[in-house]
């Protein structure tokens, strides 16, 4: 999946299939997880968030089911 970059001390980098609503983070420490039926909505305000981090955490972190898929 392609991912663009953003600005953040703990996600490098974001990625989004909008054809299976898999959002995947590619986290600061190198850890790549896919986070599962996530709506667009949030992924384009997680991308245009003052603090992308905090709106993860918020928003994201918790309320969808996830796997790692790499390191």
């Amino acid at each position: 999946m392609k991912r663009i970059n953003v600005i953040s001390s703990s996600i490098k980098s974001i990625g989004y299939d909008s054809q299976s609503c898999i959002l995947e983070i590619e986290f600061s420490r190198g850890a790549i997880y896919q986070y599962k039926n996530v709506p667009s909505l949030h992924v384009v305000r997680l991308i245009f968030a003052e603090s992308v981090g905090k709106y993860f955490h918020q928003h994201i972190e918790k309320n969808y089911e996830y796997e790692k898929i790499g390191e």
